[in-house]
């Protein structure tokens, strides 16, 4: 979905990117800013994904907060990085209501590494431009899902049914007539 001004120049996706990647440590899975904070967000960490990415244009405080939720809920890793952006980075031609002074932090940062049990083990980083590195034991993984499994135990399916129709949605489809 696209979130605030994306609106006016992106579509709509659909279910069938909603998939998951096989990597050496686990299935990795991604979402991408707004809709991370959606409930359906909760539908990625449900196929049991390992490292879940979640790379987002949201720096302020909060965002690290809600990332520890979605790494201890799913009980895996969370990697989310956001972009530090000076006015600088933009063509001087380019017009932008909020500076034009070059030195100008237009986004600044924040980026997180978080472990399933919501620990923070990298950022949030507001300093500038980084790279944040952390050592991932997946074992940690199966660790934590020794008291919470979102898609074990605790999956409640007596109470809870989520169908998820990952198909390719056209947005405009055409019906001839006949």
């Amino acid at each position: 979905m696209p979130t605030a001004a994306e609106r006016l120049c992106w579509g709509f996706g659909d279910g069938s990117t909603l998939d998951t990647v096989p990597t050496p440590w686990g299935p990795m899975g991604r979402s991408f800013a707004g809709r991370t904070t959606c409930d359906v967000a909760g539908r990625d960490v449900r196929q049991g994904i390992a490292i879940y990415c979640a790379p987002t244009a949201d720096d302020r405080d909060s965002w690290a907060s809600t990332m520890q939720h979605i790494a201890l809920e799913g009980r895996c890793f969370v990697l989310s990085a956001c972009q530090y952006l000076t006015r600088a980075g933009f063509p001087a031609t380019m017009h932008n209501r909020i500076s034009d002074d070059g030195d100008r932090v237009l986004m600044r940062g924040g980026s997180v590494i978080v472990d399933p049990m919501g620990r923070v083990l990298a950022g949030p980083d507001f300093s500038g431009e980084t790279i944040l590195t952390a050592t991932l034991d997946t074992d940690d993984i199966a660790r934590g899902q020794f008291d919470f499994d979102a898609i074990g135990h605790y999956a409640r399916p007596d109470i809870f049914k989520l169908i998820v129709n990952d198909r390719p949605m056209p947005p405009v489809v055409f019906a001839t007539a006949g």
